[in-house]
């Protein structure tokens, strides 16, 4: 079991370190508070759901901004 858990962290990790390499944080950094925020949360969980309400977009809107920002949706 514990071998199961390292390997999803370690996954986990890998995406969020691919999210991270591949931002536009020019473009991130650009943007007002609440949606820098959420971009921001983005990266470092990958959860498209909530990362849109810290937004206040929906999820679509959401993951439109999330391509704008160059960032992957990496699984």
């Amino acid at each position: 079991m514990e071998a199961v858990v390292e390997k999803w962290r370690r996954l986990e990790e890998e995406a969020r370190e691919l999210r991270r390499k591949e931002a536009d944080w020019k473009f991130i950094e650009a943007q007002p508070p609440r949606l820098r925020a959420a971009l921001k949360f983005y990266v470092e969980t990958g959860d498209l759901y909530v990362a849109s309400r810290i937004a206040g977009l929906s999820v679509e809107e959401f993951n439109e901004l999330r391509k704008r920002a160059r960032i992957p949706n990496v699984c």
